[in-house]
This record gives structure tokens, C-alpha cells and sequence, in this order.
């Protein structure tokens, strides 16, 4: 079941594989997820020192959060993932130039998890055909419940 979904990464980048991974959370942080109080329209993934961070993904906190913390909403979040999969990443963001895009977050097992993609950038003219396919596969729908009627 899907929390939150990035669209923004599939109009802005091609997306050539995709990883699940758990995420470093505070109780605050689960809850006000929960309460689906997130966003990742502006967020994006980094490796570090061998291992992968979200940032700025925005994460409001609930009015009854406890009141001896101080909530973060952009704070840096830990990625879990394994081992050979980080080194797959090191190797393709460095070298090929991919770059990784936060896609999803969604519920696995009761777990939140972040869909990540490891993602080629789009120049503005795939998105310009990429919109026209769109509008023309919407057209076609269109067309085809007109003839039916």
C-alpha cells in the first residue's frame, strides 16, 4: 500500500532499476507517516561514507508529538540496505551517471519502506514526447468510448 509516490521523478528521469529500502525512523517520525503527513517531491538520495541517506524528504510533524523532543521535518535519514546493493550503487552513481530518486514509500510487512530509483535524467525533449504520448494514448481512450456509445 502506497504512503506516498514521487511523480515528479518519472516525469524528470528514466528509471533503469529499482530498490526497496527500510528507512532509520524516529516513533514521531512512523507516527506522523502514518497520519500520512509526508512528502518527497523535493527529496533525493546520496551516498556517503558507504552508506545512502534520504534528504529532504519533508515529514510534518503531528501537533501531539511529545513535547521533550524536537521534531526535524528535513532531517537526514539512513537508508537500510545490503551490502552488495550499496556497492552496485556506489559503482553505477560514480561511474555511469546515474543518480538516485526517491519513487515511493509504502508499507511492506507492516514496515515503511522507500521505493529508490537508480535514474537517468531526461533532456527537455524526451519530456516533450513523453507528454505527447500521454496525450495521445488519453485521445485514443477517448476516441475508442466514443465509437462504443
Amino acid at each position: 500500500m502506497s504512503i506516498a509516490d514521487n511523480k515528479k521523478a518519472f516525469h524528470d528521469y528514466f528509471i533503469e532499476e529499482r530498490f526497496e529500502a527500510g528507512l532509520v525512523l524516529e516513533g514521531w517520525e512512523v507516527k506522523a507517516i502514518r497520519a500520512g503527513r509526508v512528502q518527497l517531491k523535493e527529496a533525493y538520495v546520496v551516498v556517503r561514507n558507504g552508506a545512502v541517506y534520504l534528504i529532504g524528504c519533508h515529514i510534518s510533524p503531528l501537533p501531539t508529538a511529545s513535547t521533550h523532543i524536537h521534531p526535524d521535518p528535513t532531517r537526514s535519514r539512513k537508508l537500510l540496505l545490503h551490502a552488495e546493493e550499496i556497492n552496485k550503487l556506489i559503482g553505477k552513481t560514480e561511474r555511469a551517471g546515474f543518480t538516485l530518486v526517491p519513487l515511493d514509500l509504502h508499507y511492506s510487512k507492516g514496515r515503511i519502506k522507500l521505493e529508490i530509483g537508480l535514474a537517468k535524467g531526461k533532456k527537455q525533449h524526451d519530456k516533450r514526447a513523453a507528454e505527447k504520448e500521454r496525450e495521445w494514448q488519453r485521445e485514443k481512450q477517448r476516441l475508442m468510448r466514443d465509437t462504443r456509445s
